[in-house]
C-alpha cells in the first residue's frame, strides 16, 4: 500500500490518492481506465503517468501501477478488468481456483457473455449464459460447470485426477453435474466417462508412480488399497490393512543413497513389527512389466 500511495502521490488530493491506492491494493495492483477515470484522473494524467512510468499498459484499457512484477492474482483480476464486469474466470483457471489441478494458469481462461478477443494472455470464450459464484474473492464458474469446461482441455486421466480433488475436497455434488452434461456441450461426453470411472483414492496419491500404480489394480480387478496410509508414525504407499500388506514404490530417482537405502530397510523393519509384509515396486516393474506385478499381488492377496 505505501508504495501505491508514493506512485500516485500527483493526484489532486491525499483523499484521491488513498482512494486511488485502495483500489489497485484490492485489485493486488492493477487498475483499468474506467475506475481511473471515475476516481478523478483525467486522460491526460493518465497518459502523463504511463509516460513516466507510473502505469504500466497490460491489456486495452488495464494498467499495472507502479511495476509489472504481478502476483497470479494481480494476472486474474488484470483479465477480469480487460473483458469486463460480466466475465467470470473459467475452463483450467477455475480448476486451479477450486484446487483441482495444481498447474498455475500460464494463460489465463475467462467466460463472458460478450465476445472480447482473446490475447496471448487471456482465452475469451463466449457463453449466452455465464454461471458465476465467488470463490477467494474472485467471480469463477461454479464446481460443476468448471469440471465440464475442463474436460474439453485435458486428457481422461487429468480430468479423473480433478474429479478426485473435487471428491477430497467436498465439492462433488452429482446432481449439478449431471444438471450441466448436455448433448453437443463440450465436454460432456468426456465428464460422462470420468464420472463412470471416478476413483476417489486419485486424490490421495503423490506421484504419477502412485497413480499408475492404482490405475493398474483397478485395470485388473483388484481392490483398491489406501494410498499414503497411516501405519504408527510412518506413510505408506499402498496399504491393504486387513491383508496386512504394505507396497512401497521405487521411482527412478529415490533410494540411490546408502543413506537412504538404510532408512528404507529400518521402515521396512518397522512395518514388519507391526505385523506387515512388505514389498517393493520400481518404476519400471510397474509400467514395462505390469503383469509381474498384478500376478505378485493377487498370490500376497489372496485374489
Amino acid at each position: 500500500m505505501p508504495q501505491l500511495r508514493r506512485v500516485m502521490s500527483d493526484s489532486r488530493t491525499p483523499h484521491d490518492a488513498e482512494r486511488l491506492a485502495a483500489v489497485a491494493a484490492r485489485q493486488h495492483g492493477v487498475i483499468s481506465r474506467r475506475q481511473l477515470r471515475d476516481l478523478g484522473l483525467t486522460n491526460t494524467t493518465i497518459a502523463r503517468w504511463l509516460d513516466s512510468g507510473r502505469l504500466h499498459r497490460l491489456h486495452r484499457q488495464v494498467f499495472a501501477v507502479g511495476h509489472t512484477a504481478l502476483s497470479i492474482e494481480g494476472r486474474l483480476h488484470a483479465a477480469l478488468l480487460y473483458a469486463g464486469p460480466q466475465a467470470v474466470l473459467s475452463h483450467t483457471t477455475a480448476a486451479w481456483l477450486w484446487e483441482l489441478v495444481d498447474a498455475e494458469p500460464m494463460r489465463i481462461h475467462l467466460t463472458v457473455p460478450g465476445r472480447p478477443p482473446s490475447l496471448p494472455e487471456v482465452r475469451a470464450h463466449h457463453s449466452r449464459l455465464v454461471e458465476r459464484v465467488s470463490h477467494r474473492g474472485l467471480p469463477v464458474t461454479p464446481v460443476a460447470r468448471t469440471l465440464v469446461d475442463l474436460a474439453s482441455q485435458v486428457s481422461a486421466r487429468q480430468l479423473r485426477r480433478a474429479l478426485a480433488e473435487a471428491d477430497f475436497h467436498g465439492l462433488l455434488v452429482p446432481n449439478e453435474i449431471q444438471a450441466t452434461l448436455r448433448p453437443g456441450r463440450p465436454g460432456s461426453a468426456a465428464l460422462r466417462a470420468a464420472l463412470r470411472g471416478h476413483m476417489p483414492e486419485l486424490a490421495e496419491t503423490l506421484s504419477h508412480l502412485e497413480e499408475c500404480f492404482l490405475e493398474l489394480c483397478e485395470s485388473e480387478g483388484l481392490r483398491l488399497p489406501e494410498v499414503n496410509a497411516r501405519v504408527g508414525r510412518m506413510r505408506v504407499d499402498a496399504l491393504w490393512r486387513d491383508a496386512r500388506l504394505a507396497v512401497e514404490l521405487d521411482g527412478s530417482a529415490a533410494h540411490g543413497g546408502w543413506a537412504a537405502i538404510n532408512r528404507d530397510r529400518q521402515r521396512e523393519l518397522a512395518l514388519r513389527a507391526e505385523g506387515f509384509r512388505v514389498v517393493r515396486y520400481t518404476w519400471n516393474q510397474v509400467a514395462r512389466t505390469p503383469d509381474d506385478v498384478v500376478t505378485d499381488l493377487k498370490r500376497l492377496l489372496g485374489a
